[in-house]
């Protein structure tokens, strides 16, 4: 849980109590300004389309009920606080997630403790480790890659063998705990790369997994070695150290389509998987990756 700055724990206070303070203002100021007490088939001198707007005060039991939600608002500060002071209960929501956290902590670590105590391997073959490693995945994973693990554009599929970063027990473990941050440069290192020298490598590209495309292949080779093989390597196999994807299968995770590969060389693409060390803790982080290797080893 992210902890507030001062700011906003200020702003927070001003705009709460500054909200009930202008109500409260706004219903005199609002009493003040008729010119009658009681219902009256005066008007305000409004007219709008046959319809005409009487000067009569608010009902008695609204206006009541109004200043009731504005002492109860501030009781209820005085109660719990605003901001960062817990009021005279000393009770706030952090410290409560805090309290549950560590009642959760207590109760569970020694089943991490054993799970941890575990290779990546042995529990991957372990049913009761991989139920707890999928609750954590469906928690925390699933938005990206999908309940399934197969992904979708933009997010790999974690079912296949086909890894950006390894897809051995410490690579995937080194992934969730630290991140990963994928940039491709935008006509990779040939800034002034034409259309037609685009299409060309898109055709190059494609011929890697025996598809053709509608540009020349064999001047796509020669653009390939100058624009792209530093990362991809000179027959396109890529490079896991850096993250840069194998483009001589049909697995794509942009798109494989002519168009898609030519958008990519042209525009770039920055992936960000986002670090779970301070999330999930390296206790969960172990189980979990062990999850994610299980579910690639039945593949072929």
């Amino acid at each position: 849980m992210t902890e507030l700055t001062t700011f906003w724990h200020i702003w927070v206070s001003v705009i709460v109590i500054g909200s009930m303070i202008a109500s409260g203002a706004l219903i005199i100021i609002t009493k003040r300004g008729q010119k009658f007490d009681e219902e009256t088939d005066q008007t305000t001198g409004h007219s709008f389309d046959g319809i005409h707007e009487l000067d009569n005060p608010l009902p008695k039991w609204w206006m009541y009920f109004f200043w009731s939600t504005i002492v109860f608002g501030f009781a209820y500060i005085l109660i719990y606080g605003v901001g960062d002071w817990t009021g005279f209960s000393k009770w706030s929501s952090h410290g409560q997630w805090e309290a549950e956290m560590a009642k959760a902590e207590e109760k569970y670590q020694p089943y991490y403790d054993k799970l941890t105590a575990m290779t990546i391997e042995e529990l991957a073959q372990d049913e009761e480790a991989l139920a707890t490693g999928q609750r954590i995945y469906a928690s925390n994973c699933s938005v990206c890659h999908g309940p399934t693990a197969a992904g979708s554009e933009g997010f790999p599929n974690l079912t296949d063998n086909d890894w950006l970063y390894g897809g051995s027990p410490a690579a995937i473990k080194a992934t969730l705990t630290n991140g990963r941050n994928g940039a491709m440069p935008a006509n990779g290192l040939k800034p002034d790369m034409t259309a037609q020298e685009r299409t060309d490598i898109v055709a190059h590209v494609l011929s890697l997994s025996g598809r053709e495309g509608s540009g020349d292949a064999t001047k796509g080779k020669a653009l390939f070695a100058q624009a792209c093989a530093a990362c991809h390597g000179g027959n396109g196999k890529g490079m896991q150290a850096i993250g840069a994807p194998n483009l001589t299968d049909n697995i794509w995770l942009y798109g494989g389509s002519e168009a898609k590969i030519d958008f990519t060389i042209q525009h770039g693409r920055a992936g960000v998987m986002p670090a779970w060390k301070e999330i999930l803790g390296e206790d969960k982080i172990h189980v979990v990756s062990a999850y994610v290797y299980s579910l690639s080893q039945n593949q072929e």
